[in-house]
């Protein structure tokens, strides 16, 4: 099932919370709603996309080196002060040289460089995508972590509530006689500290807002529960094998490795020779001063006009090709050592992202069943507390523990979801090609730009002046007057 078809599909919390996660509203926002924000105006990943198309433009500049150039230049004099033994020195000369140059042979130079560029295009592409599932894995936790600082929120104001309740039934208690003063001061210790752990859930709530906000632009309105995640593998084999084939990161440093050894060819090129095509032309105008008195006797202009093969042979130059081609030879070692430290890396990452995931799988099955018997405990409790058989200290750590049994299945549930995510960043799997994203148009394609870019070589051809495309969110109003204030005693 698509990405876009699971969005109907919740995750399941505990009864006290489920209100407050499963629930949707008129303007309740979608995980698909958050990632389509994410990938149209977020300015990281928009940044990346011009650091892209900026790469594009190496081949261009690589390829540049080998096709012909020409130039031009005029040279105005003014002779303000000649000679005492020139006699027909001119006043002034308007002079033109116009050159035009034909590379036809550099030692592979270029057409290495041009092989070295293209890759490190792949290389930026494949960056690209990493940058892409690197920032919706920010985004899916940002907004996980909103769901689940809204739920223990919730949980931590239930909390309040309860304990006043406890602490207020165990006061009147006190004030017939049937509870001692120190079960009314351990009523009351409970009832403190829960009005600061909501308090503390309150500015954790704030925070998770404020980092949704700055990765997607903007704010949280009702989020709806996860969908549940595609193309999740069965076992940590199969994972490992798609990370391997898929990883961005290893394509890139694959790609950035074949550059290097394109770069190595282009160093061992300063040896050999160059040859190339020229021809010249060069006019001047003196303007009728050439010759003094007897300029009548002088042509006033004049040209002349050359052209030729160069052939440039190196015989020594201080050792610097070999030590150029010594160094492209060690960074090529380091780019191929870095191949497979990014292949280590890319088998770590997969295997402890799917490690997290199952393990979270099995703290939300074993939280669930705490939960159940938490809830049966306190039952329990209370009723034996109202004939005599409990304390009022057996209540309050009955009361603790189904708080505590709840808040772990809520984080328990993001952490299973946000690590499923990164499970699926580590295979490549986690781009909006990948999650079937509706984004209001095309999917950017960077192979686009290298394709309209490639082999322009007009000097004056030129993009539209550049502007940002990411929104700001300077006018989106802090968190604080929508969370409500903790309860006063």
């Amino acid at each position: 099932m698509s990405f876009r078809r699971n969005l109907v599909g919740a995750a399941k919390l505990s009864t006290c919370v489920a209100a407050l996660v499963l629930a949707s509203t008129a303007q309740a926002d979608t995980l698909r709603d958050a990632l389509v924000a994410v990938y149209n105006t977020n300015p990281t990943l928009e940044g990346a996309r011009a650091s892209q198309r900026a790469t594009d433009e190496d081949v261009n500049v690589q390829r540049a080196q080998g096709l012909p150039s020409a130039t031009a230049t005029t040279t105005h004099i003014e002779f303000l002060r000649r000679s005492a033994n020139s006699f027909t020195a001119p006043e002034r000369n308007l002079g033109v040289n116009a050159q035009l140059q034909v590379p036809i042979y550099s030692g592979g130079a270029v057409r290495n460089g041009v092989n070295a560029a293209q890759e490190r295009v792949s290389a930026g592409q494949a960056d690209l995508r990493a940058t892409e599932s690197s920032i919706f894995s920010q985004a899916v936790a940002a907004y996980m972590d909103v769901l689940r600082t809204e739920a223990l929120t919730e949980l931590a104001t239930n909390q309040v509530e309860v304990l006043r309740v406890t602490f207020q039934s165990t006061n009147d208690r006190f004030e017939i006689g049937d509870l001692t003063r120190t079960d009314v001061a351990q009523a009351a210790s409970r009832l403190a500290v829960a009005e600061g752990d909501l308090r503390s859930a309150y500015a954790n709530q704030i925070n998770a807002r404020e980092v949704y906000i700055q990765l997607v632009g903007q704010a949280p309105m009702g989020l709806e529960a996860p969908p549940p995640l595609p193309g999740l593998p069965e076992t940590v084999g199969m994972a490992v094998v798609t990370a391997l084939e898929n990883n961005p990161d290893l394509i890139a440093a694959k790609e950035r490795a074949d550059a290097a050894g394109y770069d190595y060819e282009v160093a061992g090129a300063g040896r050999l020779p160059t040859i190339g095509l020229f021809a010249n032309y060069d006019y001047s105008n003196f303007f009728g001063t050439l010759g003094g008195p007897v300029a009548s006797n002088f042509a006033q202009t004049e040209s002349t006009a050359n052209a030729g093969v160069r052939i440039t042979i190196p015989i020594f130059q201080g050792g610097l090709p070999a030590a150029r081609q010594r160094q492209a030879g060690a960074r090529e070692s380091a780019a191929l050592e870095q191949v497979i430290a990014t292949e280590r890396n890319v088998i770590q990452q997969t295997r402890s992202a799917y490690s997290s995931w199952q393990a979270s799988n099995a703290v939300i099955a074993s939280s669930q069943a705490a939960v159940e018997a938490a809830e049966l405990s306190l039952e329990g409790v209370r009723a034996e507390n109202s004939i005599g058989n409990r304390t009022i200290i057996d209540v309050l750590n009955a009361e603790q523990e189904l708080l505590s049994a709840r808040a772990q299945l809520v984080t328990a549930r993001r952490n299973a979801y946000v690590a499923g995510f990164s499970l699926l960043a580590a295979m490549g799997k986690a781009e909006a090609r990948d999650l079937n994203l509706d984004t209001g148009g095309p999917l950017y394609d960077p192979q686009v730009n290298s394709d309209r870019v490639d082999g322009r070589f007009w000097d004056w051809d030129r993009d539209s002046e550049p502007s940002p495309n990411s929104t700001r969110t300077v006018d989106i109003d802090a968190g604080e007057d929508l969370i409500g204030p903790v309860l006063e005693p």
